[in-house]
């Protein structure tokens, strides 16, 4: 099949390669050209482009107002006729914008699905991505055997913004996984246990988890280029936070990690991988 795709940062350009390797063929826009090398996709130089090719693009942007951008700028994706078109937004929105584009892309006669993934580039590169799906159910079905080519498990929910809330609420776990990881390492290693043997005996103990297996290595190599960045992560629990207080919900955990990943900005690591933050219990 030939789709579009949108924003070739370090998950999109994963997603948009193995899409090539399952056989599809892509027109491909970023706003950094430079991003589009190495990828054997057409390369065109705007998102109107890129919607008048395919019949099902994807968008994988940092945040809503890239997304936003994308979809209402001169030569975005909505400036062309998208009649009868689905745009699969596999970024993690806030809450609060998803509706907006439900709403923008419908009244252009497209489809519009926030499809936000689960995973990072490893996964991404293997097509072992969870995602999320919401919008209508008519145009998931039509979609439904390409995002089996980069997910493992696909969950549709149904009501527009259940996907991208859930997303949020599973990086709740995500960042606070990874915070708690880092610190006992830190701490296991100022006792004078070597970092190999915490690692081991965490991932048969407490610490057993996929964000353990993913990360073990980058931790044990102190290798945090980046898969997933504590700027991301630092954003989408700042989003969490809105949906706890438009919920009324206290968010104790949330909100003591998400400011351990704001001290990432202070230290100059934001841009790394999120297991980076190792580096701040490892400093003191």
């Amino acid at each position: 099949m030939h789709l579009g795709f949108i924003g070739l940062g370090h998950l999109g350009k994963a997603i948009a390669g193995h899409l090539l390797d399952c056989g599809h063929t892509l027109t491909v826009w970023n706003r950094t050209p430079s991003k589009t090398e190495g990828l054997k996709a057409e390369a065109v130089s705007s998102p109107r482009e890129v919607a008048a090719k395919a019949e099902i693009i994807f968008v994988c942007m940092f945040d809503s107002a890239a997304v936003h951008a994308i979809l209402t700028q001169e030569d975005g994706l909505l400036s062309g006729d998208i009649s009868g078109k689905i745009i699969v937004d596999l970024s993690t929105n806030h809450f609060k914008e998803v509706p907006l584009f439900h709403a923008l892309c419908g009244q252009k006669g497209g489809v519009y699905l926030e499809a936000p993934v689960l995973g990072s580039v490893v996964p991404a590169s293997q097509g072992a991505l969870t995602v999320l799906v919401s919008g209508k159910e008519a145009g998931y079905e039509k979609v439904k055997p390409v995002l089996e080519n980069i997910g493992k498990n696909l969950f549709y929910l149904k009501a527009p913004g259940l996907a991208t809330k859930m997303k949020l609420i599973n990086n709740l776990t995500l960042g606070s996984f990874m915070a708690t990881i880092a610190e006992a390492l830190s701490l296991g290693e100022t006792i004078g246990l070597a970092k190999e043997e915490i690692l081991d005996i965490l991932s048969v103990g407490g610490g057993n988890s996929l964000v353990l297996n993913a990360k073990k290595n980058k931790l044990l190599q102190e290798d945090f280029s980046t898969h997933f960045s504590s700027a991301l992560i630092y954003k989408d629990l700042h989003c969490l936070q809105d949906l706890a207080y438009e919920e009324k919900k206290p968010l104790f955990t949330g909100a003591v990690v998400k400011e351990l990943y704001g001290r990432t900005f202070e230290e100059g690591i934001a841009q790394e991988d999120f297991s980076a933050i190792y580096k701040l219990f490892k400093k003191g």
